[in-house]
C-alpha cells in the first residue's frame, strides 16, 4: 500500500498530467498513480466479517466501487437497495456518478454497505405498534411521505416522527412481550395513492392478518383501562410538554444522520396542528388516528379544559366505543357509479365556492348588519374594572359599539376590524356564561377584548358573525346559517338533562375512570361521574360514528390552549427563562412563573426570521419594526425553525394544489443551513 504522503504527491502530479494532456498519464495513470486500498464493511456479511479490501482510485465514481464490492463478495442477491454510508462523516454517498475525489475520500475513511430500507418499531397515537420497512437514507420528511402512503394516511407533510418517552414500568411488567403488527413483508410502492381494493389498500386485503392490522389502523380502540393511563406520561407542567417537543426529529436528515438504527422504536404523531381537507370517505384511517391522538391528550391533561367539557368528552368517548361495536368502521366497496356521483357532486360544490367570490363581493355592498347590547371587558392588569354594556353594530368585517341605541348614526366609541384576528369561545351553559374572547393584533402583540352575551341565541349569532369577520367575510356569506346552527348543536350538547326524568339505566354502567383524566379520579368517585357523564351523553346519543368522532375533534380544536407546541427560550436581553407558545398562525411569549401570556405575534405580521447557528440564536423582525432574539433551551432551534417554517408551508396549501405536495418548498422553509 503507497504512503499517504506519496499518493498525495502522486496525485498532484497526475493533475499536472492530465492538464497537459500528456498521453503516457492516460495510458499509465490507473497503473501506477492513484491506486490504493479502501476498505468497506458488507452489513449482509454478519457483524463478525471482516471489511472487503478494494483496490481503487481517486477518479472512480461510487457506482463503480459498489460493482467491484458486489463481486469481490461472491453473493448472488438482489443489491438494488444497498448504497454506501460514510461513517466518520455521517453521511450517505447516494450520488453513484460521483468520483471518490469528489466526495473527498481517502484511504482511512470507514464505508460501510447496507441496505437503505430497515426494519423500524413505530408507535401509533392509538398506542399500537407497527414493525415496517422504513427508508433510513432519505429525509426524514420523505420517511413520514412513505411511511403514510404505506398506512393510506393523506396529507403525510401534517405527521412527523419523534423519539419516544419510555413508560412506567413495573418489574412484573418487565417480561411482557410487546404486540407487534407486521408490515415488513409489504412493498414500498412509488405511486402518490395506493391501489385501493375492498375499500382498502391492496396490500391490507392479502390475508386475513393484513385485515386485522388494517382494521388497527382505520377503528377505534376502546377505551383504555385506568392502570393503562396510569403507566403513560403525564406532563406535570409546561416545562414538561416543551421537554417533549425537543424529541422531535430534523425533517432535513436521515433517520441514520440522527443516531436511529435498525429496530429502534419510534413515535409517528400529528405534529403541526393545521388539519386540511379532511374528508371522512377517504381519510378513515387519518382520522381514527387523529381522534386517538386528541383522546390521549385529553386523558394525558396534555390540554387543559373546563369540568363540563371533560365531561362531554367522556360521554362522547363512551358514544364513539358504543357505536364502533355495532356501526363497521372499515370503508365498504362502494358501486363505481356511487363513487363517480360523489366525486361530481364534491366538485360541482368546489367550484360553486372558488366561482362565487363575484357575488360575494355584490352581496358585500349591501351586507346585513346585527344590532343588540352586549357587553365589552378589556383585561389589563391592576385593574378591578368590569364589563359595561354598549350598543353593538357587526357590519362587513367590524364591530362598532356605541354608548347606546340611539346614537349608533353618529360616531363610535371605537370601530375594531375583525379581519385576522383571533376568536375563541369561554362559554359554561350550566352557570350560563357565554363569553366571546377577541385576539385583535397589533403592533405591540395582540389586544384581548371579552365580549358577554346574554343568552345561548345571541351568542350563537354573534359567535358565528365574528368567526365569518376574522377570515375576510361578512353575514351575507352563505355559511353564516350554518355556522349559527353548529354553534347552537354545540351548546345543545354541553346542557345537562337532570330535569327529563330519565336515570341512567343498569346496562348502560361504565368506566368512568377510562373516559376521564386522573384529576377527576381523586376528585370524585365513579357514582357521581357516571350520572354527569350519561347525563351529556343524551346530547350525543343520537350521533353516527363519524359525526361523533368529528364533533370531538371541533372540540378539542376549539379549546384555547389548542395547537400549542412548548419550547423554553432565553430571550435576548433577558435574565430568566420563559416559555414560547408555537401556534398554527402565532408566537406567544408566556411567563414561566405565573403562566400569564406576555406578548403575541403573528405570522401574517412577521417580515423575516433568520437562525445564528453558532450560537444558537433565532432572530425574528415583524412589521411596526418589532424584533425578537431568543436561544432555546429546551430543544435545538432547528426545532423552533422548522415548526414555524413548517406551519408557513401548511397555510400555502390550496385545493388547486391538494394532489401535489411541494416538498422543495417545505425544505426551503424548514431546513435552515442544510436546506435540500
Amino acid at each position: 500500500m503507497m504512503r499517504p504522503t506519496l499518493v498525495k504527491w502522486a496525485m498532484d502530479w497526475a493533475t499536472l498530467q492530465r492538464s497537459l494532456g500528456n498521453p503516457l498519464y492516460l495510458i499509465y495513470s490507473e497503473q501506477w498513480m492513484a491506486v490504493w486500498d479502501l476498505s468497506v464493511t458488507v452489513e449482509d456479511l454478519g457483524a463478525d466479517a471482516p471489511p472487503v479490501t478494494l483496490s481503487v482510485t481517486s477518479d472512480l465514481h461510487i457506482g463503480g466501487v459498489i460493482l467491484k464490492l458486489v463481486e469481490k463478495t461472491q453473493i448472488q442477491q438482489d443489491w438494488s437497495d444497498h448504497a454506501l454510508w460514510w461513517e466518520q462523516k455521517q453521511k450517505w454517498l447516494l450520488r453513484t456518478a460521483w468520483a471518490l475525489e469528489k466526495y473527498g475520500i481517502h484511504a482511512d475513511a470507514r464505508l460501510v454497505f447496507m441496505p437503505q430500507h430497515k426494519s423500524l418499531k413505530l408507535g401509533l397515537p392509538n398506542c399500537k405498534t407497527l414493525k415496517l420497512r422504513a427508508s433510513f437514507s432519505t429525509p426524514v420528511f420523505q420517511t413520514v411521505i412513505g411511511i403514510c402512503r404505506m398506512l393510506n394516511i393523506r396529507h403525510p407533510e401534517e405527521l412527523s416522527l419523534l423519539r419516544p418517552i419510555e413508560e412506567k414500568r413495573k418489574k412484573k411488567d418487565k417480561d411482557i412481550t410487546e404486540e407487534l403488527y407486521d408490515l415488513t413483508e409489504v412493498p414500498l410502492s412509488a405511486a402518490s395513492r395506493p391501489c385501493m381494493h375492498n375499500g382498502m389498500p391492496a396490500h391490507f386485503a392479502d390475508s386475513a392478518q393484513m385485515e386485522a392490522v388494517y382494521k388497527m389502523l382505520s377503528v377505534t380502540q376502546p377505551p383504555p383501562a385506568p392502570e393503562v393511563v396510569a403507566k403513560q406520561y403525564r406532563p406535570a407542567s409546561v416545562v414538561d410538554k416543551a421537554h417533549i417537543n425537543g424529541r422531535w426529529l430534523d425533517s432535513s436528515r436521515s433517520l441514520l444522520q440522527q443516531g436511529i438504527q435498525e429496530n429502534d422504536r419510534l413515535w409517528l404523531r400529528f405534529k403541526y396542528y393545521a388539519f386540511y381537507d379532511i374528508e371522512p370517505k377517504y381519510d378513515v384511517v387519518r382520522l381514527t388516528q387523529l381522534y386517538e391522538q386528541a383522546r390521549w391528550a385529553i386523558l394525558l391533561e396534555d390540554i387543559d379544559c373546563t369540568e363540563e367539557e371533560m365531561m362531554l368528552f367522556g360521554a362522547l368517548q363512551y358514544h364513539i366505543n358504543k357505536v364502533a361495536q355495532s356501526e363497521p368502521q372499515l370503508v365498504a366497496s362502494a358501486a363505481a357509479m356511487d363513487d363517480l356521483e360523489s366525486a361530481l357532486q364534491c366538485l360541482e360544490v368546489k367550484l360553486e365556492g372558488e366561482s362565487s367570490s363575484a357575488s360575494d363581493m355584490l352581496d358585500n355592498m349591501t351586507a346585513p348588519e346585527l344590532n343588540d347590547y352586549l357587553k365589552i371587558f378589556r383585561p389589563k392588569r391592576l385593574t378591578l374594572k368590569g364589563y359595561k354594556m354598549y350598543w353593538f353594530k357587526f357590519k362587513d368585517t367590524s364591530i362598532s359599539y356605541f354608548k347606546s341605541k340611539e346614537e349608533c348614526f353618529g360616531e363610535p366609541i371605537q370601530q375594531i376590524n375583525l379581519k385576522g384576528c383571533e376568536v375563541a369561545p369561554d362559554v359554561n351553559v350550566a352557570a350560563s356564561k357565554f363569553l366571546i374572547r377577541l385576539l385583535i393584533p397589533s403592533p405591540e402583540g395582540m389586544n384581548e377584548i371579552y365580549l358577554r352575551c346574554e343568552d345561548e341565541q345571541q351568542y350563537a349569532q354573534w359567535m358565528a358573525a365574528c368567526r365569518l369577520g376574522s377570515k375576510g367575510k361578512s353575514l351575507a356569506d352563505s355559511s353564516y346559517q350554518s355556522e349559527i346552527q353548529s354553534i347552537c348543536s354545540f351548546l345543545a350538547m354541553q346542557k345537562t338533562n337532570s330535569g327529563s326524568g330519565k336515570t341512567p339505566t343498569a346496562d348502560e354502567s361504565i368506566n368512568t375512570y377510562s373516559l376521564v383524566s386522573p384529576r377527576y379520579h381523586k376528585k370524585y368517585k365513579a357514582k357521581q361521574l357516571t350520572p354527569r357523564i350519561l347525563d351529556a351523553y343524551q346530547n350525543v346519543s343520537l350521533l353516527s360514528l363519524t359525526d361523533a368522532i368529528m364533533r370531538f375533534l371541533q372540540i378539542w380544536q376549539s379549546l384555547p390552549d389548542f395547537g400549542l407546541s412548548y419550547v423554553v427560550v432565553r430571550f435576548k436581553g433577558s435574565r430568566k427563562d420563559e416559555v414560547l407558545g408555537i401556534a398554527p398562525n402565532k408566537l406567544i411569549r408566556i411567563d414561566l412563573g405565573v403562566g400569564d401570556v406576555v406578548k403575541t405575534w403573528r405570522y401574517n405580521n412577521m417580515k423575516q426570521w433568520n437562525v445564528n447557528w453558532d450560537i444558537k440564536q433565532m432572530a425574528i423582525e415583524f412589521e411596526g419594526n418589532v424584533n425578537i432574539a431568543f436561544s432555546c433551551v429546551t430543544a435545538d432551534c432547528k426545532i423552533v425553525h422548522e415548526f414555524i417554517g413548517g406551519y408557513i408551508f401548511m397555510s400555502t396549501r390550496s385545493r388547486e394544489k391538494s394532489n401535489t405536495l411541494n416538498e422543495e418548498l417545505f425544505h426551503k422553509l424548514t431546513g435552515g443551513h442544510e436546506a435540500l
